[in-house]
Protein backbone atom coordinates (compact mmCIF):
# COMPACT_ATOMS: atom_id res chain seq x y z
CA UNK A 1 0.00 0.00 0.00
CA UNK A 2 1.31 3.60 -0.54
CA UNK A 3 -0.20 6.96 0.17
CA UNK A 4 -0.91 9.34 -3.10
CA UNK A 5 0.91 12.07 -0.40
CA UNK A 6 4.14 10.38 -1.03
CA UNK A 7 6.40 11.11 -4.11
CA UNK A 8 7.64 7.53 -5.22
CA UNK A 9 9.77 7.73 -8.79
CA UNK A 10 7.63 5.36 -10.97
CA UNK A 11 10.76 3.46 -11.66
CA UNK A 12 11.35 2.76 -8.04
CA UNK A 13 10.56 -0.84 -7.45
CA UNK A 14 8.45 -1.36 -4.11
CA UNK A 15 8.10 -5.39 -3.13
CA UNK A 16 5.04 -7.14 -2.20
CA UNK A 17 2.70 -6.48 1.17
CA UNK A 18 5.19 -3.72 1.56
CA UNK A 19 3.48 -0.29 2.87
CA UNK A 20 5.11 3.25 2.35
CA UNK A 21 3.36 6.10 4.58
CA UNK A 22 2.70 9.59 4.30
CA UNK A 23 5.12 12.17 2.88
CA UNK A 24 8.02 10.08 1.77
CA UNK A 25 10.10 10.18 -1.21
CA UNK A 26 11.48 7.12 -2.93
CA UNK A 27 14.04 8.15 -5.76
CA UNK A 28 14.72 6.41 -9.20
CA UNK A 29 17.03 3.91 -8.77
CA UNK A 30 15.46 2.59 -5.12
CA UNK A 31 14.57 -1.08 -4.26
CA UNK A 32 12.27 -2.29 -1.60
CA UNK A 33 11.79 -5.78 -0.90
CA UNK A 34 8.69 -7.86 0.29
CA UNK A 35 7.05 -7.12 3.51
CA UNK A 36 8.93 -3.86 4.67
CA UNK A 37 6.89 -1.07 6.59
CA UNK A 38 8.43 2.79 5.21
CA UNK A 39 6.78 4.63 8.05
CA UNK A 40 5.98 8.42 7.36
CA UNK A 41 8.51 11.40 6.73
CA UNK A 42 11.33 8.99 5.05
CA UNK A 43 13.96 9.96 2.42
CA UNK A 44 15.27 6.79 0.31
CA UNK A 45 17.31 7.77 -2.31
CA UNK A 46 20.68 6.98 -4.84
CA UNK A 47 21.47 3.37 -5.81
CA UNK A 48 20.06 1.63 -2.62
CA UNK A 49 18.95 -1.58 -2.45
CA UNK A 50 16.69 -2.82 0.76
CA UNK A 51 16.30 -6.46 1.75
CA UNK A 52 12.87 -8.21 2.92
CA UNK A 53 11.49 -7.21 6.18
CA UNK A 54 12.75 -4.45 7.34
CA UNK A 55 11.22 -1.69 9.39
CA UNK A 56 11.84 2.24 8.55
CA UNK A 57 10.78 4.64 11.56
CA UNK A 58 9.82 8.38 10.61
CA UNK A 59 12.73 11.30 9.23
CA UNK A 60 15.05 8.89 8.30
CA UNK A 61 17.43 9.79 5.60
CA UNK A 62 18.99 6.36 3.49
CA UNK A 63 20.87 6.25 0.30
CA UNK A 64 21.95 9.95 0.12
CA UNK A 65 25.42 11.33 -0.75
CA UNK A 66 28.57 10.54 1.23
CA UNK A 67 29.74 13.35 3.22
CA UNK A 68 32.71 13.21 1.77
CA UNK A 69 34.65 16.24 -0.17
CA UNK A 70 36.48 14.15 -2.48
CA UNK A 71 32.45 13.33 -3.77
CA UNK A 72 32.28 14.48 -7.34
CA UNK A 73 28.38 12.82 -7.80
CA UNK A 74 29.82 9.23 -8.73
CA UNK A 75 27.39 6.34 -8.83
CA UNK A 76 27.54 4.75 -5.78
CA UNK A 77 25.45 2.21 -3.69
CA UNK A 78 24.06 1.00 -0.63
CA UNK A 79 22.71 -2.21 0.43
CA UNK A 80 20.98 -2.73 3.51
CA UNK A 81 19.92 -6.73 4.40
CA UNK A 82 16.70 -8.34 6.06
CA UNK A 83 14.71 -8.10 8.84
CA UNK A 84 16.28 -4.75 10.01
CA UNK A 85 14.84 -1.49 12.56
CA UNK A 86 15.80 1.52 11.50
CA UNK A 87 14.50 4.37 13.76
CA UNK A 88 13.96 7.72 13.40
CA UNK A 89 16.54 10.26 12.27
CA UNK A 90 18.96 7.82 11.24
CA UNK A 91 20.92 8.45 8.42
CA UNK A 92 23.03 6.20 6.08
CA UNK A 93 24.90 6.82 3.14
CA UNK A 94 26.30 5.47 -0.24
CA UNK A 95 29.79 4.42 -0.85
CA UNK A 96 32.47 6.64 -2.68
CA UNK A 97 34.96 5.38 -5.58
CA UNK A 98 37.64 5.47 -3.53
CA UNK A 99 36.37 2.74 -1.73
CA UNK A 100 34.63 -0.06 -3.15
CA UNK A 101 31.64 1.87 -3.74
CA UNK A 102 29.68 -0.05 -1.83
CA UNK A 103 27.97 0.94 2.04
CA UNK A 104 26.90 -2.39 3.04
CA UNK A 105 24.62 -3.18 6.37
CA UNK A 106 23.72 -6.84 7.18
CA UNK A 107 20.41 -8.51 8.61
CA UNK A 108 18.58 -8.26 11.93
CA UNK A 109 20.51 -4.44 13.24
CA UNK A 110 19.00 -2.09 15.32
CA UNK A 111 20.01 1.37 14.11
CA UNK A 112 18.51 3.74 17.27
CA UNK A 113 17.48 7.29 17.31
CA UNK A 114 19.88 9.17 15.58
CA UNK A 115 22.58 7.08 14.57
CA UNK A 116 24.98 7.76 11.72
CA UNK A 117 26.33 4.77 9.36
CA UNK A 118 29.25 6.63 6.86
CA UNK A 119 30.18 6.50 3.26
CA UNK A 120 32.09 2.74 2.50
CA UNK A 121 31.20 1.02 5.97
CA UNK A 122 30.62 -2.90 5.98
CA UNK A 123 28.13 -3.62 9.17
CA UNK A 124 27.62 -7.24 9.89
CA UNK A 125 24.55 -8.79 10.94
CA UNK A 126 22.67 -8.65 14.64
CA UNK A 127 24.59 -5.05 15.17
CA UNK A 128 23.20 -2.66 17.15
CA UNK A 129 23.88 1.07 17.32
CA UNK A 130 22.77 2.98 20.23
CA UNK A 131 21.27 6.14 20.20
CA UNK A 132 23.34 8.86 18.75
CA UNK A 133 26.04 6.58 17.32
CA UNK A 134 28.31 8.25 14.86
CA UNK A 135 30.41 5.21 12.98
CA UNK A 136 32.50 7.73 10.26
CA UNK A 137 33.64 6.09 6.51
CA UNK A 138 35.56 2.83 5.60
CA UNK A 139 34.67 1.03 9.09
CA UNK A 140 34.10 -2.93 9.43
CA UNK A 141 31.93 -3.87 12.17
CA UNK A 142 31.25 -7.66 12.54
CA UNK A 143 28.48 -9.23 13.56
CA UNK A 144 26.92 -8.80 17.04
CA UNK A 145 28.53 -6.06 17.53
CA UNK A 146 27.21 -3.38 20.44
CA UNK A 147 28.04 0.02 20.46
CA UNK A 148 26.66 2.36 23.63
CA UNK A 149 24.98 5.99 22.98
CA UNK A 150 26.42 8.89 22.03
CA UNK A 151 29.47 6.98 20.83
CA UNK A 152 31.61 7.66 17.94
CA UNK A 153 33.60 5.52 15.78
CA UNK A 154 36.36 6.82 14.00
CA UNK A 155 37.40 6.12 10.12
CA UNK A 156 39.05 2.80 8.48
CA UNK A 157 38.14 1.36 12.45
CA UNK A 158 37.14 -2.61 12.71
CA UNK A 159 35.61 -3.46 15.42
CA UNK A 160 36.08 -7.36 15.94
CA UNK A 161 32.70 -10.13 16.44
CA UNK A 162 30.93 -9.87 19.43
CA UNK A 163 32.28 -6.72 20.50
CA UNK A 164 30.84 -4.22 23.11
CA UNK A 165 31.54 -0.29 23.15
CA UNK A 166 30.70 1.44 26.04
CA UNK A 167 28.02 4.51 26.18
CA UNK A 168 29.77 7.81 25.00
CA UNK A 169 33.21 6.31 23.77
CA UNK A 170 35.33 7.82 21.72
CA UNK A 171 36.79 4.79 19.06
CA UNK A 172 39.83 5.62 17.51
CA UNK A 173 41.87 2.02 17.28
CA UNK A 174 40.48 -1.18 16.28
CA UNK A 175 38.41 -3.39 19.00
CA UNK A 176 39.26 -7.37 19.34
CA UNK A 177 36.29 -9.76 19.22
CA UNK A 178 34.57 -10.59 21.76
CA UNK A 179 36.15 -8.01 23.96
CA UNK A 180 34.90 -4.49 25.87
CA UNK A 181 36.32 -1.02 25.02
CA UNK A 182 35.40 2.28 26.43
CA UNK A 183 36.58 5.30 27.69
CA UNK A 184 37.24 8.59 26.44
CA UNK A 185 39.31 7.47 23.98
CA UNK A 186 38.81 3.73 24.10
CA UNK A 187 40.89 1.13 25.89
CA UNK A 188 40.68 -1.93 26.45
CA UNK A 189 38.27 -2.76 29.80
CA UNK A 190 37.63 -6.54 29.89
CA UNK A 191 36.24 -9.53 27.84
CA UNK A 192 32.77 -8.98 26.95
CA UNK A 193 31.75 -11.68 29.10
CA UNK A 194 27.55 -11.06 29.01
CA UNK A 195 27.59 -11.52 25.48
CA UNK A 196 29.90 -14.47 25.65
CA UNK A 197 27.76 -15.91 27.69
CA UNK A 198 24.81 -15.16 26.15
CA UNK A 199 26.25 -16.76 22.86
CA UNK A 200 26.33 -20.20 24.99
CA UNK A 201 30.16 -20.45 25.43
CA UNK A 202 31.41 -22.49 28.00
CA UNK A 203 33.48 -20.91 31.21
CA UNK A 204 36.83 -23.43 29.84
CA UNK A 205 36.66 -21.26 26.17
CA UNK A 206 35.98 -18.24 27.89
CA UNK A 207 38.86 -18.81 29.96
CA UNK A 208 41.16 -20.02 27.27
CA UNK A 209 40.27 -16.83 25.11
CA UNK A 210 40.96 -14.54 28.06
CA UNK A 211 44.59 -16.00 28.07
CA UNK A 212 45.01 -15.64 24.58
CA UNK A 213 44.13 -11.99 25.12
CA UNK A 214 46.71 -11.30 27.74
CA UNK A 215 49.65 -13.07 25.85
CA UNK A 216 48.92 -11.06 22.72
CA UNK A 217 49.15 -8.15 24.96
CA UNK A 218 52.09 -8.89 27.10
CA UNK A 219 53.86 -10.22 23.64
CA UNK A 220 52.33 -10.29 19.94
CA UNK A 221 55.08 -12.88 19.10
CA UNK A 222 53.78 -15.15 21.09
CA UNK A 223 50.32 -15.63 19.30
CA UNK A 224 52.28 -17.60 16.92
CA UNK A 225 52.25 -20.73 19.59
CA UNK A 226 48.85 -20.82 19.64
CA UNK A 227 48.11 -20.63 16.14
CA UNK A 228 47.08 -24.06 16.01
CA UNK A 229 44.16 -23.62 18.84
CA UNK A 230 40.73 -24.68 18.25
CA UNK A 231 39.31 -22.86 20.52
CA UNK A 232 36.35 -20.83 18.50
CA UNK A 233 37.09 -17.42 19.73
CA UNK A 234 40.83 -17.95 19.11
CA UNK A 235 40.27 -18.63 15.99
CA UNK A 236 38.10 -15.83 15.55
CA UNK A 237 40.86 -13.32 16.98
CA UNK A 238 43.57 -15.03 14.92
CA UNK A 239 41.30 -14.01 11.67
CA UNK A 240 40.84 -10.28 13.08
CA UNK A 241 43.92 -10.02 13.45
CA UNK A 242 45.42 -11.32 10.01
CA UNK A 243 42.84 -8.64 8.27
CA UNK A 244 43.72 -5.62 10.39
CA UNK A 245 48.04 -6.26 10.35
CA UNK A 246 48.10 -2.39 9.60
CA UNK A 247 45.43 -0.97 12.18
CA UNK A 248 45.87 0.14 15.86
CA UNK A 249 44.47 -1.98 18.05
CA UNK A 250 42.72 -0.93 21.27
CA UNK A 251 44.53 -1.84 24.47
CA UNK A 252 44.76 -1.50 28.23
CA UNK A 253 45.36 1.43 30.24
CA UNK A 254 48.45 1.29 31.42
Amino acid sequence: MTNTNSIIHPNAKIGKNSTIGNFCQIGEEVSIGENCEVMSHVNIQGVTSIGSGNIIYPFTSIGTNPQDLKYKGEITKLIIGNNNTIREHVTINTGTVQDKGITRIGNSCLLMIGSHIAHDCNIGNSVILANSVAVAGHCLIDDEVIIGGNSAVQQFCSLGKGAMIGGMTGVDKSVLPYTLAMGNRCYFENLNLVGLKRKGHDIKIISEYRDTIKIFFEDRRKLDSIKASKNPLVIELIDFLSKNKNKQICVPLV
